[in-house]
């Protein structure tokens, strides 16, 4: 099959597409999709940068990382090939994949591996996948569309959930248009929550369509000022931050006393300075979230099967031009998530 496979950490060069890569077999209970499209995400970048090790280089998860690898977690198509523990009604279902593998006691996300990372994803004409991963999906959305859902939605669905945002609520998004921020500006709408979008300028129109109570852009000096201005309150109930760096003590200082922060990413940044009393004396509450639920996921599929969402599509590159759309999606000009068909 073809596939692109990622050599090493390093840059764009680690990349190599394959013409002549064995097609993989499924395990016991395990499924093998013909892949039909891949969403691109941050964690393909970072971890083809080596970029979650703290101290030398790894994986999403951290730890030993083996090559060649294949990425690409957002993997939509077919079922070809089922195995032996696997009924065989599964072959031709379309699927969603959730690319979170879990491990260890409850929800299995403290131990969790990564689709794309840990094991081989959908960057590629065929890729295998735990049953129990491969969503069935009834929609008339195309294959595209439909990879630019599970990774990024999964990961909002779980941040709301962690900072139990309700209706009525005024959530903060940062990073509103990209594919984690969109897909949070969505969910919440979904809750019935207010939300104020954090986004830089030229950004704004697709984020009108989607149903925003306000804008802030990343360049203004007084975002409280922006914010009163537009929802004639100087706070926010929620944050939800996947953006971290220097913006976040900005954020932070917007929420209400007894205010939820939640965060799910550093794209500008990890490290961050905080005046901790802001956080004791106003009584705020921090939570850390990161991928989602298995139930969480199903509610993704269950959200699009019913028209409730709208897929976000910036562009779609073939497998072949990879190194193109991570560099596009590096220079953060696009509106929503790109996608890769085979």
């Amino acid at each position: 099959m073809r596939a692109m496979l990622l050599t090493g950490f390093g840059g764009y060069e680690q990349l190599h597409y394959r013409p002549d890569v064995p097609v993989p077999a499924p395990g016991g209970d395990e499924v093998l999709v013909e892949v039909a499209a891949c969403g691109v995400n941050n964690t393909d970048i970072w971890t083809r940068e080596g970029a979650y090790g703290t101290g030398t280089r790894s994986g999403w998860r951290g730890g030993a990382f083996g090559f060649p690898r294949i990425q690409g977690a957002d993997i939509v198509g077919r079922i070809a090939a089922v195995g032996a523990g696997v009924p065989r009604d599964r072959l031709g279902a379309r699927v969603m994949v959730n690319p979170t593998l879990y491990a260890g006691a409850g929800d299995g996300l403290f131990e969790a591996a990564f689709i794309g990372s840990e094991r081989d994803g959908g960057f590629a004409e065929f890729a295998c996948v735990p049953d129990s991963n491969a969503h069935a999906i009834d929609s008339g959305l195309s294959d595209p569309e439909l990879a630019t859902f599970m990774t990024a939605y999964l990961t909002a669905e779980h941040m709301l959930n962690r900072a139990t945002v309700t209706a009525d609520e005024t959530v903060l998004v940062t990073g509103a248009s990209g594919g984690v921020g969109s897909a949070l500006v969505q969910l919440a709408r979904l809750r019935g929550a207010r939300v104020v979008a954090v986004i830089g300028k030229g950004k704004e129109g697709p984020l009108e369509k989607l149903g925003v109570d306000g804008v802030i852009f990343r360049g203004e000096t007084d975002f409280r000022s922006a914010l009163e201005g537009q929802l004639s309150s100087s706070t926010v109930d929620v944050v939800a931050d996947v953006v971290g760096g220097e913006q976040a003590p900005r954020v932070i200082d917007l929420l209400r006393a007894g205010g939820r922060y939640v965060t799910a990413g550093a794209i500008a940044g990890p490290m961050v300075t905080i005046d901790w009393r802001t956080i004791y004396l106003r009584h705020l509450t921090l939570f850390g979230s990161t991928v989602g639920t298995q139930r969480e996921s199903r509610r993704i599929v269950d959200y699009i099967a019913s028209g409730r969402l709208t897929p976000l599509l910036a562009g779609v590159y073939p497998l072949e031009q990879l190194v193109q759309a991570q560099k596009a999606f590096k220079e953060k000009s696009h509106f929503g998530k790109l996608v890769i068909v085979p």
